[in-house]
């Protein structure tokens, strides 16, 4: 009796060391809590720092998984989930905090998928971008229908039509000639946008981000840029505009990972809308302006998707946990989509970085900018490209480049400098001091008859 009584206290103990999974609503005091339950759970993948504050004073926390935290490894991409951006809807909030002790626990376990993906990645997860608004929304509750309570933050502006028009600049630039990328911002945007966007607007211009997705309620889609048609209009569902970037085709199968690895977003038939394999462009199902979709592709080297993942925008606390199964999946298969197209270093003769790196690729008229350290990632669909490496004082340099499904091409760059004349130079994205040089890369879609690989992903 004495060894049973013995084996017993032992998983009791067991289980109260393992708290179980819980599936409720968090309140922002709950939420810092879990925030730094995790973090003291994996102290050593994980830090959390702040992106700023609310109208109220809140703090916008941020948790980062990675193997070195706090640190950039040259090579190693980064991404970031946003959600509670609309304060009323809030399953995306608690999907981020149920993926944050996933990640800590699955990593602990040894899960080899997961403990690849932190090694590999830097993860960044922002749960609540409107704290205020949340708050507003939980106070009123799930069960009382006064549909637009919180949505707004506390100034009562609705953060998704508050970044700087860049659209607008861009079709013009199109049509007459310009930038294609890192379009400038109004000198005055600080004083014109809230406390919130200002704050997301500098994590954005801290971090080279790669990879994005911001998560929404109300409908069960992933909606892809464009947001805004060039001839704008509000929504309409008997005029819509399809609105596709240059990346459209790159666009489309992101946003089809996620529905397809969702448990029923593919499907199509929800929220009684339907959406074909459950996806859509923005500006084809209603055209916004100031959306953080179209800023994150236009203004930094991010592609961002928005993800509306349930119909009732404030889910029953009983409805949690089915969303949460619903999703776990489509959240690591889209994290492990930064891991596609090419990456690389641009170096001189003596092997320095050319900071500030151009990535342009002909055909897709687009372009991306290598980070504070050098490298640079662009994420690329299956296929034969020709890549050409140019510089301000340098000779430019062309490969001919493979991208195959499921891992990047490493294509390094190693230039001679000539007696071309200097520009001035851009500082590159991910803060901190730039380099002595910026680069630039031209990547020109191959046009002869080479052969394709086909690209993953259903569709």
């Amino acid at each position: 009796m004495s060894d049973l009584l013995s084996a017993f206290l032992h998983l009791l103990l067991l289980f109260k060391l393992v708290a179980p999974v819980t599936f409720r609503h968090h309140r922002y005091d709950d939420l810092v809590r879990t925030l730094y339950k995790v973090h003291n759970q994996c102290p050593y993948i994980t830090q959390i720092y702040s992106i700023g504050r609310s109208v109220k004073g809140r703090h916008l926390y941020v948790l980062e998984f990675s193997d070195y935290p706090g640190i950039h490894e040259p090579l190693e991409p980064e991404v970031k989930y946003v959600g509670n951006m609309h304060g009323d809807e809030v399953l995306g909030r608690e999907l981020l905090l149920q993926l944050s002790e996933f990640l800590c626990e699955e990593f602990q376990n040894q899960n080899q998928r997961i403990m690849r993906l932190i090694q590999e990645t830097r993860i960044h997860i922002l749960p609540s971008m409107n704290p205020d608004g949340y708050e507003a929304a939980a106070t009123q509750g799930p069960n009382i229908p006064e549909y637009l309570v919180g949505r707004n933050n506390a100034n009562k502006v609705d953060l998704n039509r508050n970044f700087p028009d860049l659209n607008t600049y861009f079709y013009y630039n199109e049509k007459h000639g310009g930038p294609n990328h890192h379009l400038p911002l109004p000198n005055n945007w600080e004083s014109q946008v809230e406390p919130e966007t200002k704050a997301v607007i500098h994590w954005m211009r801290s971090f080279n981000f790669v990879l994005s997705a911001n998560l929404h309620g109300g409908a069960v889609v992933a909606n892809y840029p464009y947001d805004k048609s060039p001839g704008h209009r509000f929504r309409n569902p008997h005029r819509t505009t399809n609105s596709p970037t240059p990346d459209d085709k790159l666009f489309r199968k992101l946003a089809k990972v996620y529905s397809y690895a969702h448990g029923w977003m593919h499907q199509g038939w929800n929220c009684g809308d339907y959406f074909p394999d459950g996806i859509t462009n923005g500006a084809s199902w209603y055209s916004l302006s100031k959306g953080m979709q179209d800023f994150n592709y236009l203004h930094t080297n991010c592609f961002e998707i928005t993800l509306e993942l349930s119909c009732n925008k404030f889910p029953r606390q009983e409805e949690l946990q089915r969303e949460w199964l619903g999703n776990r999946e489509a959240l690591i298969q889209f994290l492990e989509q930064v891991h596609q197209g090419i990456k690389g270093m641009v170096l001189d003769e003596n092997h320095h970085n050319l900071t500030g790196a151009v990535i342009s690729v002909h055909g897709i008229n687009h372009d991306v900018t290598a980070g504070e350290r050098g490298d640079y990632f662009r994420l690329l669909l299956p296929g034969t490209y020709t890549v050409t490496a140019t510089a301000p004082g340098f000779d430019p340099q062309t490969e001919n480049v493979i991208v195959h499904p499921g891992r990047p091409t490493l294509v390094n760059f190693y230039l001679k400098r000539s007696i071309a004349p200097v520009n001035p130079l851009r500082k590159a994205p991910g803060g901190g001091q730039g380099g002595r040089m910026q680069a630039q890369l031209r990547i020109t879609k191959k046009k002869d008859g080479a052969r394709k690989q086909p690209h993953r992903g259903p569709g």
